[in-house]
């Protein structure tokens, strides 16, 4: 059943848990790292036919029930002109941080034809070798995108972050409303080259309090979810690192998957999330790099806990480290299929 993914985002019964991974596409796989040796992060994107064949070899190797396209979360920004470099080991880094409301002015909007005319020919290409297999696009939610913006890279406590948004609201307001039209125009591209599914990424929202949530950030994450429903009925996938405490506000951004990271059982975030939506996770990525038993403990117990209920996609609580035993993804998939 090459659609299980499909159905089990819609909460319709499957004949096994579908599963993929979140940086399932690069990372730990030795075929990418080969491709890497010759090419830079964004020349493989920039190039459809090697964006492809590395979006499609852990479906070739592990078996997985979607393919996820090779991105980053700041493909847009940078398509659009702002500076930003993806350093090995670090993430991104931008070369002006936003301040001000005149630094805000920078971002413009995404013109799909000139600024990523690749990621339709890359899409066709991988709708064409994928088959039946889904093929999910993301983005970057715009919290995390204006954490990038403003630390200038990832952050611990996100404090020039919090300091714009409680200081300048004003400003803080501005950038939500550029990322949150940036990201819906960006997303737009990628369903109407045919993707079957889509998942906004926000690593970083978990370091805010529900009350800064809603104020802050809801308002913004809502919009994109809600205006690309209105527009197209493939699955909507919402995701965050570290929100246990926010879960509760989610479920109600228009997503119809929420994603779990693994801070939490999974059958209590599905409580807090409803029975209304479909859940994505949860086993915490670093279980990989130990034993396959103590995998297939971890695992077993997610699956004990679902207990069967429709609606359950198995993942990670976040990406594939890149030191994972390769050997311990090919098991994990076999095992969730199996069970």
């Amino acid at each position: 059943m090459q659609d299980r993914f499909l159905r089990a985002c819609r909460r319709e019964t499957v004949d096994t848990t579908p599963v993929w991974f979140m940086r399932q596409a690069g990372r730990a796989l030795p075929e990418y790292r080969a491709i890497r040796e010759q090419y830079g992060f964004m020349d493989i994107c920039y190039q459809p036919e090697l964006c492809a064949e590395v979006t499609l070899q852990p479906v070739r190797r592990l078996g997985v029930d979607a393919a996820i396209m090779f991105a980053d979360i700041m493909t847009p920004l940078i398509a659009t002109g702002v500076g930003v470099d993806l350093v090995e080991s670090i993430g991104p880094v931008v070369a002006n941080p936003i301040r001000t409301m005149a630094d805000v002015s920078r971002i413009r909007p995404i013109e799909p034809e000139v600024d990523v005319p690749y990621i339709s020919k890359s899409i066709h290409l991988l709708k064409v070798e994928l088959g039946q297999i889904p093929l999910i696009g993301f983005a970057g939610a715009p919290f995390t995108l204006a954490a990038y913006l403003v630390e200038g890279k990832g952050s611990k406590n996100f404090l020039n972050t919090k300091a714009l948004m409680y200081g300048s609201p004003n400003v803080w307001n501005a950038l939500m409303e550029r990322l949150a039209d940036l990201t819906i125009s960006y997303l737009r591209v990628k369903i109407a080259a045919g993707v079957d599914a889509l998942q906004l990424f926000d690593s970083w929202v978990g370091c805010l309090s529900p009350h800064d949530y809603a104020t802050f950030v809801q308002p913004y994450t809502a919009r994109i979810l809600k205006t690309l429903r209105e527009e197209t009925n493939i699955p909507l996938i919402h995701f965050g690192t570290n929100t246990t405490n926010l879960l509760p506000l989610m479920r109600n951004d228009g997503g119809s998957v929420l994603g779990a990271d693994w801070r939490i059982p999974i059958d209590e975030a599905w409580e807090l999330i409803g029975d209304d939506k479909a859940i994505q996770g949860n086993l915490d990525p670093a279980v990989l790099l130990g034993p396959w038993e103590y995998v297939r403990e971890q695992a077993a117990d997610i699956l004990r806990r679902v207990n069967r209920r429709p609606g359950h996609i198995f993942n990670l609580g976040h990406g594939i480290h890149p030191q994972t035993p390769v050997a311990n993804l090919e098991r994990l998939v076999a095992f969730i299929h199996e069970h």
